[in-house]
């Protein structure tokens, strides 16, 4: 039995806060289950990862919590959150410009390497 779930984030678009919640709450429950979780946000998605864009998004209108606090849900629960390195160039930011709740900027190589060589891992894709 897999110990790890790898969550790429990488079609969602965060233009439709519809499609956010999933991916998240699916993290924070792997975590909760035990799970090694991390999630890696790249493509459109990144822009989540930059401070102040996930505060003013829902994923249901009129909703009290937002896209960031999914996130710090997440990160409660023990996920990690990475930012895929052309998120810096395409949304114009630095490793400083990220949310506390991302531990870090990857590769692809980075990305590729754990779900070709780790066994022990599971991958969704959104």
């Amino acid at each position: 039995m897999a110990t790890k779930l790898l969550i790429v984030m990488s079609n969602t678009d965060p233009r439709n806060g519809q499609e956010l919640g999933a991916p998240l709450f699916q993290a924070t429950v792997a975590a909760a289950m035990d799970y090694e979780v991390e999630v890696i946000m790249t493509a459109t998605s990144g822009i989540l990862l930059k401070k102040g864009e996930a505060e003013k998004l829902v994923v249901k209108p009129g909703s009290p919590k937002t896209v960031y606090d999914f996130i710090k849900d997440a990160h409660d629960a023990g996920v990690t959150f990475k930012s895929c390195s052309p998120n810096l160039d395409l949304f114009d930011m630095t490793a400083e410009d990220l949310i506390p709740e991302c531990s870090g900027v990857v590769g692809a190589a980075y990305m590729l390497e754990k779900i070709m060589e780790d066994d022990d891992l599971r991958v969704l894709t959104y």
